[in-house]
């Protein structure tokens, strides 16, 4: 990774967009005391971090995606949701897709953000106490809303000159099928394991066995696990000061926010300075869904905190393993041989 060496004036730009775009989100949630309160502050985090700049591609990509899994989730839920048997192929097939998309590029953004929202709202919706008509509710409302934040954040911090557009790695069709199956199995198996343990408060552990995926292939994905856990533990630290430093006053919303703002755009200085999703982007994923779900005015984040920390070392760590074995398996046949490991 090419760590920069200081901000430039866009590189600022950007830092605020998400820590003001992350601390709308949280604010409005919180104060209209909405459910599902992960989706108002990891949404605009992702959307924000995954692209430096927005345009009409970009937003037609991340509503279209809400929408298609909101459908999927109804439909693997409403119809086999008694069904195991029949979800896991279904769901492999819904992961498998966008994964696809990802592996050949030009909808990237589509696929890997789908991947994350379905990963998201298969965990809520497997539960038996999950309305979901209420969960695809707060899926669709807060896209929708996360755009809105998302065109505000560039209208007030607009980049002070055009950005350089992102060149795709060209790929041939072996390291495309070798990504495509290698991300779809591993995420499959994610949902399998969830599905079997009462895991109910792991959230940052599903994402984090989504995210560490994005690189698509082993050499990637072994050092985005490692740098996913050192962001998790950041982002852990970080929201443990807020909670002392806010002590019994977590009820105060406005003071709840100055600091999630604050600790914000210091994670998000390590993210841009980064150029990639690397420690920066864990912590702001991490500070996004413990504050966005856990945190509530009868409810600190203590431990929520500590359990965080450790599912989500145990999550990476059992992923890297997984991902190893099916890496090692795939390249035994050429039609999946990845380029990078030939």
């Amino acid at each position: 990774m090419n760590r920069k060496a200081a901000l430039t004036e866009n590189d600022l730009r950007q830092c605020l967009r998400l820590a003001g775009g992350g601390s709308l989100g949280l604010f409005i949630c919180k104060l209209m005391g909405w459910d599902n309160g992960s989706f108002f502050c990891v949404y605009p985090m992702l959307l924000l971090g995954l692209t430096p700049s927005i345009n009409a591609h970009v937003v037609r990509q991340f509503l279209l995606q809400s929408v298609v899994v909101s459908v999927e989730v109804l439909l693997i839920y409403g119809l086999f949701g008694d069904r195991p048997q029949l979800m896991v192929p279904l769901t492999f097939l819904a992961f498998f897709w966008r994964f696809r998309l990802m592996a050949q590029g030009p909808l990237f953004m589509f696929g890997a953000l789908g991947s994350v929202f379905l990963s998201i709202q298969l965990h809520f919706a497997s539960y038996p106490d999950t309305h979901l008509y209420d969960l695809v509710t707060s899926n669709l409302v807060a896209a929708g809303l996360t755009v809105l934040i998302a065109w505000l954040m560039f209208y007030l911090f607009p980049d002070t000159e055009p950005r350089p557009p992102r060149q795709l790695p060209a790929k041939d069709l072996p390291s495309q099928r070798h990504e495509a199956v290698l991300g779809a199995t591993i995420a499959t198996l994610s949902f399998m394991v969830f599905q079997s343990f009462d895991l109910r408060d792991s959230l940052s552990a599903q994402v984090a066995s989504i995210l560490v995926l994005f690189p698509m292939h082993w050499n990637g994905i072994r050092f985005a696990g490692r740098i996913r856990a050192m962001g998790t533990l950041l982002g852990c630290a970080i929201g443990l000061v807020l909670q002392l430093v806010l002590y019994s006053h977590y009820d105060v919303l406005p003071l709840v926010t100055l600091m999630y703002w604050t600790a914000a755009f210091c994670c998000a200085r390590i993210h841009v300075l980064e150029g990639a999703q690397g420690i920066g982007f864990g912590a702001l994923t991490t500070l996004a869904i413990v504050f966005g779900q856990y945190l509530t005015p009868q409810h600190d984040v203590v431990y929520s905190i500590a359990y965080r920390l450790s599912s989500v070392c145990v999550a990476v760590f059992l992923t890297l393993v997984a991902v190893f074995a099916l890496h090692r398996l795939l390249n035994r046949f050429a039609a999946f041989r990845h380029a990078s490991h030939a």
